[in-house]
Parts: structure tokens; sequence; C-alpha cells
């Protein structure tokens, strides 16, 4: 396994860049693989959990980087695994998701109160759901397989299920002092969507089939979808959900075509659900060629041409690439279309990754040529993602339950052990901002230690 380099070394890779970049040959599986390890590599540099091996910085990103996008890295590297074969990350990754699983095994962290909403939760369910389907070995703590933890986490979001404005719908916080609990938005309705509809796949429950349709109908009915499959961010549950936010955003759409492809697939070609991935599909081209010269190239059309993306919305594209790949694996008859967009988009991408002092740190805007100064988690994720995936058809589509080990054997993941843990006092200012961003935690936090997180992994071979 490789030595990582700590976050603060790359902070100084915005300097002197050389001239080292990465080549990618669409034909060639194996340069498809180097270009993957190379970015994947960049990648996990900033993660320093695995460094210092301290309690409080395990699985998470440091500064600026949310919890949530710490969930959606880790769901990365499982694809990673599943299309490359690499196993480089498979210890830090399964130390990660079993750190954050929190006192009921449903990943609702104390720790995290003024940052996790529902889709935050739902990132870290997207990578336990993806454990589950790819047959990774199963966890050894608490006696949950992962498509259990899936379970424990759709259980406390199903509750929030709020009627009391709209005629339903999650909100997008979770607990009421963060800002942006009466904005009711596409991606925690989307994400509990999706993991409904896999869910349903995986195990056959009739009862996720049902609210699976429940969330879409919901969604579609309050005008958050169009009749042409646009997605728009949200909407405000004080005014009755009767205005919308028609800001669109890539990984709005990727959840809702690949729930829909699940759902294509569980049913056996439904023509409800190909017609409703057939739209997600056509509405998608919205998100591809930009300008004249960059033909088929993935942008982020809310904030990339204009120079406005935070570093949340760097890393969005990279969901619309792992859900559209994951869309031409469940719904084979979008193949062709979807490979057209990502090849080369991934062609873009890794003419972008020509930045920072290693030469090969990947940029946010693929449509210019090299690297546009931008860099950072998210950017390596979206190249990532998209690269990655043209080794996705020569991969096995997601599994069942029936063709999955569900327990674990105690040689297959390391042990868990208690360790300490704290959490953030509540707190009435602001930690996020409404209408499909987020801004900064309060200024002033009270961390009190308050017991013990079953679930830190330790890191072993380092």
């Amino acid at each position: 396994m490789r030595i990582f380099l700590a976050a603060s070394a790359v902070l100084l890779s915005v300097l002197a860049p050389q001239s080292a970049a990465i080549f990618l040959n669409i034909t060639d599986d194996a340069s498809i693989r180097e270009a993957a390890s190379t970015i994947a590599y960049g990648m996990v540099k900033y993660y320093d959990g695995n460094v210092t091996n301290n309690p409080w910085t395990i699985a998470v990103l440091p500064k600026p980087y949310y919890w949530w996008q710490a969930g959606a890295m880790w769901g990365l590297l499982l694809d990673y695994f599943h299309y490359t074969g690499d196993d480089s990350y498979n210890n830090i990754t399964t130390q990660a998701l079993l750190s954050q699983v929190g006192p009921e095994f449903d990943y609702m962290v104390p720790l995290y109160n003024l940052s996790e909403g529902n889709d935050d939760q739902a990132f870290w369910g997207f990578a336990t759901m993806s454990a589950a389907e790819k047959d990774y070995p199963q966890p050894t703590i608490g006696n949950y397989s992962w498509v259990e933890l899936t379970e424990n986490l759709w259980n406390t979001q199903v509750r929030r299920w709020n009627t009391e404005s709209c005629g339903g719908g999650l909100k997008w916080q979770i607990f009421d002092f963060n800002k942006g609990f009466d904005y009711k938005n596409s991606i925690s309705n989307g994400a509990f969507f999706q993991l409904s509809a896999r869910l349903a796949r995986f195990t056959g429950n009739q009862t996720y089939v049902d609210w699976a349709h429940k969330v879409y109908d919901w969604t579609r009915s309050i005008g958050l979808i169009t009749d042409d499959y646009r997605v728009f961010d949200g909407t405000d549950d004080l005014k009755n959900c009767s205005e919308t936010n028609k800001i669109i955003w890539t990984y709005n759409t990727a959840v809702f075509m690949y729930g829909s492809a699940v759902l294509y697939n569980y049913t056996n070609g439904s023509s409800l659900w190909a017609e409703r991935t057939q739209g997600y599909l056509n509405a998608s081209a919205g998100f591809f060629s930009p300008y004249s010269n960059s033909t088929n190239v993935m942008y982020e059309p809310a904030c990339e041409t204009v120079n406005t993306c935070n570093t949340d919305q760097f890393s969005f594209k990279g969901y619309l690439s792992r859900f559209m790949w994951a869309t031409a694996l469940v719904a084979p008859f979008t193949a062709e279309a979807i490979t057209t967009y990502l090849t080369a988009s991934s062609l873009a991408a890794a003419d972008s990754c020509t930045g920072g002092t290693d030469g090969v740190t990947c940029g946010a805007r693929w449509y210019v040529p090299g690297w546009d100064g931008k860099l950072g988690v998210g950017q390596q994720m979206s190249a990532l993602e998209t690269i990655q995936g043209l080794l996705s058809s020569k991969s096995l589509p997601p599994l069942h339950s029936n063709n999955v080990h569900l327990k674990a054997s105690p040689s297959e993941t390391p042990s868990a052990v208690p360790l300490p843990t704290k959490t953030e006092t509540a707190s009435l200012t602001t930690s996020k901002k409404s209408g499909g961003t987020r801004s900064g935690q309060t200024s002033r936090r009270l961390w009190v230690v308050t017991g013990i997180l079953l679930g830190i992994c330790l890191l072993t071979g380092l």
C-alpha cells in the first residue's frame, strides 16, 4: 500500500506546475487503470486520517470539506476497487465507513449535528449500499452487514417524511437549528428515492418499492421534476412549496436517473421506468458541450462557466458520471449514449490533469486546454469518477442479496475498538445556507466528550 502525503502538502501543489500530464488511451484497459490510479492517489493525498491515526480525523476530510463529501469519496473508492481491481485503499475505506456508523449504526453522528442533513447522510448510504451490491467484505462490528447498515440509515429517513407542509417530502436539514430546515430539496428526496430503489432491487422487499414510488410521485407533483425531466433544486415549505428554486445541478438529475434505471431493471423492463430513465438521459444533454469546440464535454452549467462553483459543487460532475455509468449497467439501452458522452468527457478530464507540482493535478473546467488552476478533492473526484467508469462495462452489475456474502468472517475486515468521540452542542446560528449551496459552520463551537462511538476501525499495514 502506498504511503500517502498529508493534506498540507497538497496545498503546495498550486505552485510551479510541471509538465507530466496524464496519458489516457480509452481503448487500453491498462492505460485507463494507470490514469485512474494516478488521479486516485492525488485525491487521497488530501486525506490525513490514515497518517495521524487520530480518531478526530479518521474518515473525514480537512476543512473546508464537509462530512458528506468524505462519504462520497469513500463511495467513489469502492467503485475504484470494483472497476480497477486495485485494493490499495480498501483498508482506509473500510475503516472510514465503520468509524462513522454512529451510536445507533445508522450514520447519525452527534459530532456532525451542525452540518448533517438528509442529503449528507444519504451519501454515506450510497457508499454502504454500493458495498452491499459489490459484495465488498462485510463489516465485523455490531453484527450488521452493509445492507443492514443501509437499512438502518433508510429507517431514520422514512421517519422524517414530513406531511406538515407540501403534502410530504424530506426536509433538507434534519435539525431545526440548521438553516435550510424549511427547505425541501431534490437531492435529499432524490437520494431517498434512489436508496429505496436500490434496496428494493437488492432485497426484493415491496416496502422499498412502495416508498420509491411515493417519493418520486411527491417530487414530481410538487414541481421539482418537470415534464421534460429537468430537476430543480428545491422549494420553501414555509410557502407550502408554492415556489421552486429553479437552479439545476448535475447531481440532482443523476440521482433520479439512476434510481429510475434501477427500478427499470428490477421490474424487468417496465415501460414507465424506461421512459423516465430515458427522460433524464435526454435532460442530461444540457450538462455537456458548453461551447462548439467542446462537444460532449461535461460541465456544471449553474456555476462553471461563470466561475462561481464552491468547494462542494466542484464534485457534482463526479456524481453525474458515477450514476450515468451505473445506469448503463442496469439499463443497457442507455449505454451507447452514455458512453459517447463520458468517453469525450474522460479525455477532456485527463487533459485537465496537468497542474500542480506533480504535473498531474486535475482541474475543474474540462473544456479549456490543460489545467485551469483549480485544484481540490472535488476536481480529483470528478475526473476519477468519469475516467474509471470506462472500465465499468467489463465489471459485474450490482448484485442481489441472494448472491452476496451477508456475514463477515473475522479475517475479512479489521476489527473495531471503541474510542472516545466528541460532539458539538446545538446552536441556533447558521451552519448551512439554503437554496442549493452550503456555507461555513458556526465560528464558535463547544466541544465536549460525550462517550463512546463504536466503529473506529484500526488501520493496519501502513
